[in-house]
């Protein structure tokens, strides 16, 4: 089950050539990522990070920038779960104003304790994220 998530591009996102800047599309991924642990999965960064004292870094990220966003546009970016691990998520996302597709990307979560090393998911954590999972990707 994918989760959209709007993003528009603000004043703050762009470049001198009033174009986003390309490392603020891996803010808008995290933003992304943290709305769907949020609101799909019941699961807020608080309660992860702080709270369970554990942790979710990209261990890996992919992106292909397809067509340039401009201050002012309004993308949705999707987000599916395609892959989960003993400790890893696999997500991929498109970003799209309208029909155009802006970027796409793939990459890769590790669930980590307060050492940093990685661990399992918790049961409850997995059992939403099982409900998400699209594996068609």
């Amino acid at each position: 089950m994918a989760f959209h998530h709007p993003q528009k591009i603000l004043f703050r996102h762009c470049d001198p050539a009033g174009i986003v800047f390309y490392p603020r599309y891996f803010e808008m991924i995290n933003d992304t990522v943290e709305a769907w642990f949020d609101q799909g999965l019941g699961y807020s960064f608080e309660e992860i990070h702080g709270l369970g004292k554990a942790a979710v870094p990209t261990a890996r990220i992919e992106t292909t920038f397809k067509a340039p966003s401009k201050h002012g546009d309004h993308l949705i970016i999707t987000l599916s779960a395609t892959r989960l691990g003993r400790s890893s998520l696999d997500l991929s996302f498109e970003a799209k104003a309208g029909e155009e597709v802006r970027f796409s990307a793939s990459s890769t979560l590790v669930y980590v304790n307060d050492t940093g090393r990685p661990v399992s998911w918790p049961d409850h954590l997995r059992a939403a994220i099982e409900k998400h999972l699209d594996l068609s990707n």
